[in-house]
Parts: structure tokens; sequence; C-alpha cells
């Protein structure tokens, strides 16, 4: 029986699958849009910090009238939610709510990324010691790159790179909130008006969110994180299998089974044909030379060679997919990727000289970007991640292009994430 028919099942048996969903932003609003028009899907309450922005959503979605919450506690509290569904984008606040979540016995749908980047093993571990999912939000682009990497597995072909494509130039590493709009072709004024948050266009546009989400691919797939971070190589559909092969071979990897984003602009700005600006891929190689012979027999895109292929899907329906994640966690206690280890982690980048004594801004804003970094360089050198970047002084100067330390910053405020990620640097 697959899932829609379970949900039928449910809402004819009265029994709907109950949803909390804290955070009423664009992800929240895309799933509002559709979850009342899945049978055996509820969405039981919704909780925000500013309520009438909450209550914007449900009309923006056409969404019936739920119970509202100005505190995420409350609604991680309350009885007969099944999964809860954090949202906030925060990862502090985000980790917070998680912890709740798993302590009331709720499944959590991990729609922050950035708290699953900066602790999301550890929050994984929690979960899966009380018996509850913790995964990754289904139409986000990490977990749809796991899926590509779990086909591939269960089909017996070697992953050879995975990722995702964006828009990228290696001068947008230095993009802030005020030149952000540049990068986009759109007037502030417009961006304005439209109510487009900067900060988090500016976390898409500057490299960061793609490091966060590889970061949480590669917690969640085993697959390794480049050496040196992500090269975002420009690249269309028909060329992946071909540049994402091992160096020796022709292609830009430095080794097999990695992360990569590739970009849809070449590095003089020209736009890539066939690009997967808002899509997602996996290239595989043939086990045999059998197998290589079946990719040519139905037309798979390959390299030049036949041996290594690719598949991609060419769009990402954010929220409007996340009843899958819902679905899956209540009905089949599993989960749509998930961390399974450290791997991957995301450190700030000085995106211009920063003096001592200034106070850094976080993700997307004008002092860091990240880096996706491997776990155990993370570790070993102290970097300072992302996730905890902002509202922090620097207690020394920092050169434009090199990675903060906790050892350039004063003391971390206090905080369940800086606990949880405390307890990750301490493992093995």
């Amino acid at each position: 029986m697959g899932l829609h028919s379970r949900l039928a099942a449910r809402a004819e048996a009265g029994r709907p699958v109950r949803v909390g969903v804290i955070g009423a932003g664009k992800f929240a609003t895309m799933f509002l849009a559709q979850a009342h028009r899945v049978p055996g899907l509820e969405v039981a309450a919704l909780a925000d910090l500013d309520v009438a922005r909450a209550r914007a959503a449900l009309e923006a979605a056409g969404h019936p009238a739920v119970r509202l919450h100005g505190d995420g506690l409350d609604l991680c509290g309350e009885d007969g939610i099944d999964v809860v569904v954090e949202a906030t984008g925060d990862p502090v606040a985000g980790t917070r709510h998680a912890l709740a979540a798993i302590g009331a016995g709720r499944h959590l749908v991990m729609v922050n990324v950035e708290a699953d980047a900066l602790v999301g093993p550890e929050l994984a571990r929690r979960a899966r010691a009380a018996g509850l999912v913790y995964a990754m939000a289904y139409g986000d682009q990490p977990a749809l790159i796991a899926e590509l990497v779990d086909w591939a597995g269960v089909a017996g072909f070697p992953v050879v790179a995975a990722g995702k494509g964006t828009k990228y130039l290696p001068a947008y590493h230095g993009a802030n909130p005020d030149t952000v709009w540049a990068g986009y072709g759109i007037a502030p004024e417009r961006a304005a008006e439209s109510g487009m948050n900067p900060k988090m266009f500016c976390s898409f546009l500057d490299g960061t969110k793609s490091a966060i989400e590889m970061a949480a691919l590669a917690n969640a797939t085993g697959l390794g994180v480049p050496r040196d971070g992500l090269a975002f190589p420009p690249a269309g559909t028909r060329d992946l299998a071909t540049v994402l092969r091992p160096r020796e071979e022709g292609g830009v990897l430095e080794r097999r089974g990695t992360v990569e984003v590739v970009s849809s602009l070449r590095r003089d700005g020209a736009p890539v044909p066939d690009d997967l600006r808002w899509g997602v891929f996996v290239v595989v190689e043939a086990p045999s030379d059998y197998a290589r012979a079946c990719f040519a027999d139905y037309g798979l895109a390959t390299d030049p060679t036949g041996r290594y292929a690719a598949l991609w899907r060419p769009a990402h329906l954010i929220g409007l997919e996340l009843g899958v994640s819902v679905a899956k966690a209540a009905l089949l206690g599993e989960a749509t990727g998930g961390a399974l280890s450290w791997r991957g982690d995301v450190a700030a980048v000085a995106k211009r000289d920063l003096a001592q004594g200034e106070t850094l801004d976080g993700e997307g804003g004008f002092c860091v970007w990240g880096r996706l970094v491997a776990a155990s360089r993370a570790r070993a050198e102290r970097l300072l991640p992302i996730g905890l970047a902002a509202r922090v002084p620097l207690v020394r100067p920092v050169p434009e292009g090199r990675i903060l330390t906790l050892d350039d910053v004063g003391p971390l405020p206090p905080s369940e994430a800086l606990t949880l990620r405390e307890a990750m640097l301490r493992a093995t």
C-alpha cells in the first residue's frame, strides 16, 4: 500500500496524521497550501513569533484556521501532534524546538537545514534513541538528492558525485544585503515591495546555502566533502557525467564519491546551456562492461567513455512536496534522509577584512560566508561554524578570505545548539 492509500485509510478511519508547524515563512506557507488538499493529513497547529504573520500565511495558502502559538515550544507540547515540522531557518531556535519535539515524543521533519548542518548528527542520534524519526524535508534539495543516492545504492551503482545546481560566480562570495539584488537582476525597490529578505537571498547567492545543504547531504549519505570546498563547476545536464568525473579522467573531482554543486553560469557570466539551476543530480559509474552497454541501450546521458552516467531532476518544489516527509515519518517510521554521521560542516569565512571588536552578523550578512569543510578539519582546527557566527565579537582582526576559528571570537552565547555542538566535538 502506497503512502497516498495509507493516508486515505487514515482519513476514512477518522485518524488523520496531525502536524504542528513552527515558522510561517515561504516553506511553511507552501506546505499549508497543499496539506489541506490531502485526505488523512491535518495541520493542527501553527507557531510563529509573529502571530499576525502566521494568520497571513494561512490566508495566503487558503488553509482553514488552526490553533496559533507565538512560541514553538508550546506547540511541541500540544497533545495529539504526530509530527513537528521545524521551518524557522534559525539554527539556535531550531535546535531548541527540535529538542522539545523529541522530548515530547514527536517525529521531527527538519526543514531548518541551518540547524541540521550545525548539529543534525546529534539531534538524529537523540531521535533514534527515543524511537522517533528525524528527517530532512522532502521537496528541499538535500532530501531529493539523498533519494537519488539511495536509488543508486539499491541499484548497485557506485556514486561518483551527487548534488544540485545553483547560480554562482566567484565574486558572489562577497555579496552582502546591500548588493545582493544586483546578483539577481532585481531592483532593490522591487525586492522591498515583495517583502524579500535580503539576508536570506544573500545566503543563496554568496554560496553559504549551498555549503549548508551539501553538509547536510554528506551527513545523510556518507558521501565525502571536497578538500578545498565546493568548486561550483559550470555544467549543463548533458555535461554532468563528463565534468563530474575524477580529475585523472578529465573531470573536476579530486576523488569519487563526493558532494558538489554545479553553476548555471560560466565564469565569464554567460549562461550554461540546459542548466540545472533549480534541480538535483547524481552521477554514477557502470560497475561492469555489461552495465555500461545498458547505459547506452537506454539513452542515459554519459561521458564520452560511456562509463559514467548522470540522472537528474530538473526542479524541486520545496514546501509543496513536504507531505511526503510527514507521511513517511508518521505511517512508515522512515525518514526522507537524515543525518547518520558527521562528515560535513560549514565554516565562516571573512567576506572582507574584519577588524577587532566588530560583531559578526551571521549567515547572509556583511561579515562572513559559509564554506563547506570536512568535519574532521572543523574539529581539528576549531573552525567557527556559520550557524554560530552571529552576535559574537571578534577579539582580533581577520583578513578577507580566511576561515575564522573559535580563537578569533569571544565566548559564544550559551544555547542548546552550542551544547549539542560541543558534544559533537567531544565525540570520537
